[in-house]
């Protein structure tokens, strides 16, 4: 392996990681760069745990092709998101984490590591305060296109120097400061409402599935308590009140326009069981599904 002064070591060097991927490029290797890590991994198609060490570098993750619910525990706690070509990932520094996931077909990562030296040089140039890694984290799985097209540019970079890696290393740090990394001021009325926008899409997305508040809180880059703030104060309602009421709207549709059984409607409106979206649909309408669909 390439010896690179800007790091520490190879990150995750203790992970056994043929059990898992088959690294098709690095950076290190293929290029002889010094200043940035830059790795392509095709992916077992399903892992069972795998852990993850803590790194002190920012480490980014974009999913090439495939799609996938990653599961992944860190402080004790799993979050579930969806990976699907184009979509963000990033590991928080210093944190330790396992991850799980069962793929379809073919799974590929473009996964690039920014030293912690250049992190924290970036940082004193920009104002010298702490960053929120944990903010960042969230903030980038909502998405940025300048990130996504930063990485797939660095996917396609053959016979440049490290002066060009250097380069990228710190246009992505000072971007993800300054857009992600909590460091602004709190974000403004037009901000709020385009999260809150996200939001309902991605509730309506995401209908079906057992999606929690932290889920959509992550999509949107926000923690979940200023989530809550900044959804009541936009709606009137709670995210979990109005997500309930996007399944009641959809169970009306299908019980108005499909012959299907209750226990499909409930599955596809999110319901764990047709006894749930019973219960449920009675305390929001006052009558029973069967009877509504009668009516």
């Amino acid at each position: 392996m390439f010896d690179s002064p800007d790091f520490d070591l190879e990150p995750y060097a203790a992970v056994d990681a043929d059990r898992y991927v088959r690294r098709t490029f690095c950076s290190w290797d293929g290029l002889g760069w010094k200043s940035l890590l830059v790795q392509r991994f095709e992916h077992v198609a399903q892992v069972e745990e795998m852990a993850l060490p803590a790194t002190a570098d920012v480490h980014l993750v974009m999913t090439v092709a495939g799609r996938t619910e990653m599961e992944t525990r860190t402080a004790g706690r799993w979050e579930r998101r969806r990976w699907t070509p184009g979509k963000l990932d990033m590991t928080v520094p210093g944190q330790d984490a396992q991850r799980r996931y069962r793929a379809a077909g073919p799974f590929r990562t473009l996964q690039v590591h920014i030293s912690h030296t250049t992190v924290d040089r970036v940082a004193g140039q920009l104002s010298g305060r702490a960053t929120d890694f944990e903010q960042m984290a969230a903030s980038i799985a909502a998405g940025d296109p300048v990130v996504e097209h930063t990485l797939r540019s660095l996917e396609t970079s053959h016979a440049v120097d490290d002066l060009y890696a250097e380069s990228a290393a710190v246009f992505l740090t000072a971007h993800l400061l300054t857009h992600h990394g909590g460091r602004a001021d709190v974000p403004g009325p037009n901000d709020d409402q385009r999260r809150v926008r996200k939001a309902v899409a991605v509730m309506r997305e995401r209908l079906a599935e057992p999606v929690t508040l932290a889920d959509i809180a992550a999509e949107v880059g926000l923690s979940v308590y200023h989530f809550i703030r900044v959804f009541k104060a936009a709606t009137g309602q709670t995210p979990h009140k109005y997500l309930t009421g996007l399944r009641i709207d959809e169970a009306r549709r299908l019980l108005r326009d499909d012959a299907l059984s209750l226990d499909r409607i409930a599955a596809r409106c999110g319901f764990g069981s047709a006894g749930s979206l019973s219960t449920t649909f009675l305390r929001h309408t006052g009558v029973r599904p069967s009877a509504y669909r009668n009516s």
